[in-house]
Parts: C-alpha cells; structure tokens; sequence
C-alpha cells in the first residue's frame, strides 16, 4: 500500500528545521504484514526527545529512516501467526520488543532484552525484514522497530499492547514512551514509597510524568528543577512542593541547604551531563541518583569513587522505566482512569505530518511539553 511519511535523509542539520527541512514528507510504499507482524493505522504519535537527538545526530542511524516511537493506533491487518489481536483493536506501541527467551526476559527485565538493539542498528524489524520503501525502490529503514511518523505501519506482534477502546488514543500514545519512561522511573526503578522525599532534575514530558507518579505514590516532598521558569510553575500546580531553577550558579546549593544535606532519591531526565551532574550534587549520603534521560552515545560522567563508597550511594540507569510492558501499561493506564496519572496535561498541540519539522523547532526551544502527531489528519 502506499502512504504518506516523514522521511528523515540527514542527521545533523542546522536549525531551523522548518527551513532546513531533515524530514521529507514523501509518499511510500509499505508491504503487508509477515509473519508475526501486524498493520497498524497511527492514530497518534509523540514528538520525543530521543526524536529530536536522533535527527541532531546525537544517535547515528541508517539512512534514510522513518523515526517516531511513541504512539498508538489501530490495528488494521494481521500477518500469518499473530494471536491476541482482530482488526479494529486499539494499541500502544513499543520501542523495545523483546524476545523472551534471554537472561533478562526470564528474569522479568524485557526492556533491557539486547534483540531489538541489535535489530535497531540495521534498521529492520525482529523478524529481519524490512517493509518499507521509496516509490523509487530504494529500502527505508525502520526506527525502533516502529517508525510512527507515519500514516501506518507495521510492526512485530510482540511491539504492541492491547488497550481498551475507550480510552482517547491521543493520550494513550503518551503511555509508549513519556509516561513508562517518567513514572517507571518513580514507581519501578525508585520504588517510591508514600511519605519519602524525591527530587526530579528536567522537567520535560519524560520529567512531569516522574513528578506526577511522584504525586500518585504518596511522596511527601516533590523537589522540581529545571532551566525553565515556566516549566516550574507549571510543576508547582501539578503538585511539586518545591521548585528551583537549575541555570542559578547556587541551585544545587539551596537544594541542599533545603533538604538538610540533599535528597534520598533524585531523577533526572533531561538526558544531558550537566543536569545528571546536578542531580548527583543534591543526592544525600545514603541515597540514590537515578539516570532516565539518555545523552549522546559518546558521553561520560565523573564522579569521586571514594565517596560513592564512603556515603553508600548509588546510581542507576532506568531505561523504559524498568517497566514489563504487558504488565506496566494495564496498570498505568488504570492510573490514568481513576485520575491519579493526569497524563492528559502534558499535550502541548498537536501538529500534522506537514509541520512536523515546525514541531521539532518548538521542541529544541524548550517551549513544549509533547506535541501530537495526527499523521492521518
């Protein structure tokens, strides 16, 4: 079938990219669905960070590739094999698709699985295929076995959850990326108790989700820091008790002189060295600096490893959260329901496949929270 798609042909261009234009709206081919695979009509996809650092190069990939990986949608057609699903269900979409069979799908670690990043190097789907192309015949690489930015898509079974239909599935594509990623961070990785103190550093999509769970799981103090005066208040009214702007030379300071000594656990999700370097700054002794936000692949972190011994802490990497999908999205989504995981605040707009490169420009400024990609619109 053909279609319309975002075709990303080069990383690294300058900004803006509403000009320099590194997304090509082009009309593709997409096959059928193999083995194990399924069509799914997107409904609804993220404007991400990760996005944004894969078209800054901050993650080379192969080219050319249709990106996206946070979204939700409909399912449309079923290769040979796949169960669970019928045409007409509704579904989130996952980055990882795992394999379960390793030592860490066993254990219960499927985001960690190492299949599909070894599939997401050559652009393929798990199964090793590749179904999309240019009109030209020239093969198109798939992004995180999903590639969103897209009309449709198809993907493996494995790389999607079924969701009830009644819920909107412009929220429920949040729950593919942003809100397993911030609040798995707070409920799975941190296992946050009610009544303990916790700090989130960045406050971005993958952030308000980390203080919204944070909200949810009873913590008695919510510390908010970021660069963005607008995005603190924006914390305070969603429950943070404290805010605190991260570009004043003294931030980590009066976090500390606040918290008597600093935090017992802290999150930062900005995905950058300076705001991890923060974090660790207002992390108590004893406590636990816990990484959600993923950085350029060629970036390092220091730290005195004496004192990571002396003071017994701790840091963590949490990549999707910690989550198990089938488990984890059920159970967040029931969150979302009974009003405890507000997720709905974070929509910033939504964008159309024609100013989807605009809505990357309002994403580096630091403007937005997540756009909404109706790519069928």
């Amino acid at each position: 079938m053909r279609m319309k798609a975002a075709v990303l042909h080069a990383q690294g261009m300058p900004r803006p990219y509403a000009e320099t234009r590194p997304m090509q709206i082009e009309e593709v081919e997409l096959e059928a669905p193999g083995p194990g695979e399924v069509l799914i009509e997107i409904a609804a996809a993220g404007l991400c960070h990760s996005d944004l650092s894969t078209i800054e190069n901050q993650r080379p990939r192969p080219l050319p590739i249709i990106i996206g990986h946070e979204g939700a949608g409909i399912v449309r057609a079923l290769g040979d094999g796949v169960t669970g699903l019928q045409p007409g269900d509704h579904v989130v979409a996952l980055f990882v698709t795992s394999c379960g069979e390793c030592r860490y799908c066993v254990r219960g670690r499927p985001n960690i699985c190492g299949a599909s990043f070894a599939t997401r190097a050559k652009g393929t789907l798990m199964s090793g295929a590749k179904r999309l192309k240019r009109l030209n015949g020239e093969a198109i690489n798939h992004n995180s076995g999903l590639s969103l930015f897209a009309q449709y898509a198809v993907v493996m079974r494995d790389s999607l959850v079924k969701i009830d239909p009644d819920i909107p599935l412009e929220d429920a594509a949040l729950f593919g990326c942003a809100v397993m990623t911030g609040a798995g961070a707070v409920l799975n990785t941190a296992r946050l108790r009610p009544g303990e103190e916790v700090g989130v550093v960045g406050l971005g999509g993958v952030g308000m989700n980390a203080l919204l769970a944070a909200v949810a799981a009873g913590a008695s103090r919510i510390i908010a820091v970021d660069t963005s005066a607008a995005k603190l208040e924006l914390a305070k009214e969603w429950g943070a008790t404290d805010t605190f702007l991260a570009g004043n030379a003294d931030c980590a300071a009066a976090v500390r002189d606040a918290t008597d000594g600093g935090l017992d656990t802290v999150i930062e999700t900005a995905g950058s060295i300076p705001a991890l370097e923060l974090a660790y700054a207002i992390t108590a002794r004893g406590g636990s600096t816990i990484s959600a936000g993923l950085p350029n692949v060629a970036s390092k972190f220091a730290y005195q490893h004496a004192a990571l011994v002396s003071e017994e802490r701790s840091i963590r990497g949490s990549y999707m959260g910690s989550c198990v999908p089938q488990r984890d999205i059920p159970l967040l989504l029931g969150m979302y329901r009974r009003g405890k995981l507000p997720v709905q605040k974070l929509k910033s707009g939504f964008v159309t496949l024609d100013e989807i490169n605009l809505g990357f420009d309002r994403l580096s400024d630091g403007t937005v929270l997540r756009q909404i990609l109706r790519p069928n619109a």
